[in-house]
């Protein structure tokens, strides 16, 4: 049996680990971004790039994965995905440049495609009134990962070097795989992607502006969190090991906006929970810069910002799978799309902007697209309201 007592499937709850280790070992180079451009006689925003081939290559690589293996049973395309996001982590660990690092991150972004493929399988697997809390429980894991991953990154980086950090994000995506070999079912009643009625798909309105908007609030997000450890130094300076602390806490807090989101989804629909959430996070990223040198302020805002940029997840997916939901799978697929374009684009923007600004005011280079993301949901949302019968 695939159900838990709660009604949610238990086969979620794996996806939701095993997206733990693919956040972790994504992202773990942003706690020590310094150390990586240090041994690799780089600067701190050229190592960022590092970030930035990753989010370019789950945009464009793993939605042509998902696509290849979309009449592939679910559990041999998800181990493939593994496979290959696990070789990515061990050809970066052993990288001697920055030129070897930028083509392990690339593999690895081939191997997220295990993460819109635990997306359409959840959706697949409950009624659309639990749907909400089925991606949140899913995407529970990359939250998480800021909680347990970063910081521990983090702490091994700075203990033992950066190559350790990495190192550990291979053996924990090695046991994912192996998880996925054992305990995914060999059969799995989930559609897989095509590109079948894509066409249709982004001459439409409202799928365009949802999609703009993921694609705004993660380039306003990742303006700042490509560069996660220079700015908390930069806006309080802080040893190794209150980093990792200061990390961790904003990883409770993602896990805190993760399950709100869902949760509020299903109980408010995904519009009014998305409304609160985007201005939230605008308001927060416009504030972060003036609560310089005071900690606990600091930690407060980061503790809210957090809670939701993390929160936005869950609503938007099942916004975009209420509106189509025969193309979910694709739908999905483009949206992950636009969250590592995001990814990416913040990456630039924020080596870019780092030098002109300075580490300790990047959100406000952030801010302008949570703006933007803002004002696009708000004009599809008023789109959407003129057209609904009186």
């Amino acid at each position: 049996m695939l159900v838990a007592s709660g009604s949610m499937p238990r086969l979620l709850v794996l996806f939701s680990l095993i997206n733990l280790v693919i956040g972790s070992g994504a992202f773990v180079l942003a706690g020590i971004l310094a150390l990586v451009a240090e041994d690799l006689g780089v600067g701190v925003p050229v190592a960022g790039q590092a970030v930035t081939v990753y989010a370019l290559s789950t945009a464009v690589l793993a939605p042509l994965l998902l696509v290849a293996t979309g009449r592939w049973p679910r559990k041999r395309a998800m181990l493939l995905a593994l496979l290959l996001f696990t070789a990515g982590n061990a050809l970066c660990a052993a990288a001697p440049s920055l030129g070897a690092l930028l083509v392990g991150r690339a593999v690895m972004g081939v191997g997220a495609a295990f993460v819109p493929m635990a997306a359409g399988v959840a959706v697949a697997l409950v009624p659309p009134a639990r749907r909400g809390q089925a991606l949140a429980l899913v995407f529970l894991g990359m939250s998480l990962s800021y909680v347990v991953g970063l910081p521990l990154g983090a702490w091994l980086g700075f203990a033992q070097g950066w190559q350790a950090a990495v190192w550990a994000a291979t053996a924990a995506s090695a046991l994912a795989l192996a998880a996925a070999a054992w305990f995914v079912p060999r059969h799995i009643q989930a559609p897989g992607a095509s590109f079948a009625g894509i066409g249709a798909l982004l001459t439409r309105g409202d799928v365009l502006a949802a999609l703009g908007l993921t694609l705004c609030y993660f380039t306003a997000i990742f303006t700042v969190f490509s560069y996660i450890g220079p700015v908390l130094k930069a806006l309080v300076p802080m040893d190794g090991t209150r980093l990792s602390l200061t990390l961790m806490l904003f990883g409770l807090s993602g896990v805190v906006g993760t399950l709100l989101g869902g949760a509020a989804n299903d109980r408010f629909g995904p519009r009014p929970t998305l409304l609160l959430l985007l201005s939230t996070l605008l308001s927060m990223m416009s504030l972060l810069p003036l609560v310089a040198g005071h900690y606990a302020a600091m930690l407060a805002v980061m503790l809210v910002w957090g809670t939701a940029g993390f929160g936005m997840m869950a609503p938007q997916q099942s916004r975009l799978a209420q509106m189509a939901p025969a193309q979910a799978p694709l739908l999905l697929s483009l949206n992950t799309s636009m969250l590592y374009f995001g990814t990416a684009l913040g990456a630039v923007v924020g080596g870019i902007a780092a030098p002109a600004l300075g580490f300790s005011r990047l959100p406000w280079a952030g801010a302008p697209f949570a703006a933007l993301g803002l004002l696009l949901f708000w004009r599809a949302h008023r789109s959407a309201v003129a057209k609904m019968p009186a």
